[in-house]
């Protein structure tokens, strides 16, 4: 990230405004394209009627703190899918301007994005989790990224060909921006999603990125858009291929015990529930990154 001059209000407002269309636009997006899978899943494995997605708006308890949309899916295929977007605004606390570009010298922020988690009822179809983001301080970027979270031992590999194809995946958007570095935001990703009080990795990465300002918003937001829009058609297509396969009930056991590694990171180390808890976000989207169903034995 870049320490830019200060930009105008005319020019900033603008890309707020742009920033939020597009969230939206992906949010809809992805909406249509999991319930489209939801309602093509074979109804031998997963009978009963396809879910939809219900939507419901949330206000922060502050004045002119804006809030968000969260969207929620309980289906035959996804178990618990929840995609939401958020605009909101306020003052950082002194802890986190301190750590916040251009906090330390006004801890006004405004912050926008979407953020994505779904959770499968096969086993043998891997959750995974996304988010893209806008943030402006007395300085503005993005961040975001995707990771795929298999909940079976055999597929948490590299060469795993879920891995292989979401990798190929988060890469393209990166190899088609010169502003991305995909080799450095595949490091962050996995560095970020460790569980370090297990020493082990969330699952199998993808990119993550932060404070994202090569000094072109125009690159930074198209790179942005197409991390999103490569996210939706390589998880498209993993789901797609998986949902036909059967599961055994010692595969579900040990997805449900594995998604407690989930849980330990979101609630240990995760920034952005951190983030959102702290600047009085809406706690059920918030926490609604948790799986249905889970087991510590």
């Amino acid at each position: 990230m870049i320490d830019a001059p200060a930009i105008d209000d005319r020019v900033i407002n603008d890309r707020k405004a742009r920033a939020c269309a597009w969230f939206r636009t992906l949010r809809d997006q992805i909406c249509a394209e999991f319930e489209a899978i939801e309602r093509d899943a074979p109804t031998d494995l997963y009978p009963g009627e396809p879910g939809t997605f219900e939507f419901t708006d949330w206000e922060r308890k502050v004045e002119n703190g804006g809030g968000g949309t969260g969207g929620m899916l309980r289906g035959r295929f996804f178990e618990k899918c929840g995609v939401h977007i958020s605009v909101v605004q306020g003052e950082f606390t002194p802890e986190m301007a301190a750590k916040t570009p251009g906090a330390d010298k006004d801890p006004r922020f405004w912050a926008a994005g979407v953020s994505l988690i779904a959770h499968m009822r096969n086993p043998r179809v891997p959750a995974v989790h996304m988010n893209t983001r806008y943030i402006v301080t007395t300085q503005d970027w993005f961040g975001g990224g995707g990771d795929l979270t298999p909940t079976l031992t055999e597929q948490r590999t590299q060469d795993n060909p879920d891995a292989i194809a979401f990798h190929a995946g988060m890469r393209a958007p990166c190899d088609a921006h010169p502003v991305a570095d995909y080799d450095r935001y595949k490091d962050w990703c996995d560095e970020y999603f460790h569980l370090h009080h297990r020493d082990e990795p969330r699952g199998t990465g993808g990119i993550f990125y932060d404070r994202h300002n090569s000094g072109s918003f125009e690159e930074d937001f198209a790179f942005t858009q197409d991390v999103g829009r490569a996210f939706l058609s390589t998880y498209s297509a993993i789901a797609r291929g998986r949902m036909a396969e059967p599961w055994t009930d010692a595969e579900r056991e040990e997805q449900l015990i594995l998604r407690g590694r989930y849980v330990e990171f979101n609630l240990l180390w995760d920034r952005g529930t951190t983030f959102g808890l702290k600047t009085g976000g809406n706690v059920a989207t918030i926490l609604s990154s948790m799986p249905p169903v889970v087991k510590w034995p």
